[in-house]
């Protein structure tokens, strides 16, 4: 029987690293995988993802108008071998597309793991994560800790002196460089 996941956490977690692990489970044990990841994210070139610890691959880039159910549904056609979607930076997908998602595991049987941040900068949810917190069958958090030792849940961008910026576009592209893991209290605080 099929899913749909959620793995989220907040930035810096090893979320790209769990996706990748989990690829590479897949593929030792001869099975195909999907692995895809939003266009907006062009730090390492359209189509990677690229985990902090050096682990990359090749991925399927897809923008908010692309439709996943009739790409998934077209390349199972012609690999049969596919056996499972893996989606990095899950929290930019849109409703209508964390609904294909849905529809991806229910009428095609394939599972589906996405993975990503729960909310910005700001503390607001992102569009796909709110609706896959809502539609996914499985939540699993991937933990990481704050600078104080406690769970970090948050993420604070800051600027190049690496003071916390309050205001701003919801989206902007970062790693360590831009943004750093918090408890909710220090989050507050910042």
């Amino acid at each position: 029987m099929a899913k749909l996941y959620f793995y989220y956490s907040a930035m810096n977690a090893g979320k790209s690293t769990v996706l990748l692990q989990s690829a590479y489970n897949y593929k030792e044990r001869g099975m195909d995988v999907l692995l895809m990841a939003p266009a907006i994210d062009k730090r390492f070139g359209v189509g990677k993802i690229h985990s902090r610890i050096g682990l990359s691959a090749e991925a399927v880039s897809f923008a908010p108008a692309f439709d996943l159910f009739d790409y998934v549904s077209q390349e199972l056609s012609q690999r049969p071998m596919l056996k499972c979607l893996l989606i990095d930076e899950a929290q930019f997908l849109t409703k209508a597309q964390v609904l294909q998602l849905a529809d991806i595991v229910d009428q095609l049987n394939l599972p589906v793991l996405t993975y990503g941040i729960r909310s910005d900068f700001q503390g607001e949810p992102f569009e796909g994560s709110m609706y896959l917190l809502t539609l996914a069958d499985n939540l699993v958090e991937i933990k990481t800790v704050c600078h104080c030792g406690k769970k970090a849940t948050m993420n604070t961008r800051i600027d190049e002196a690496g003071r916390p910026i309050k205001v701003g576009d919801q989206i902007q592209i970062g790693g360590n460089e831009r943004y750093v893991s918090m408890c909710r209290k220090h989050f507050k605080e910042a």
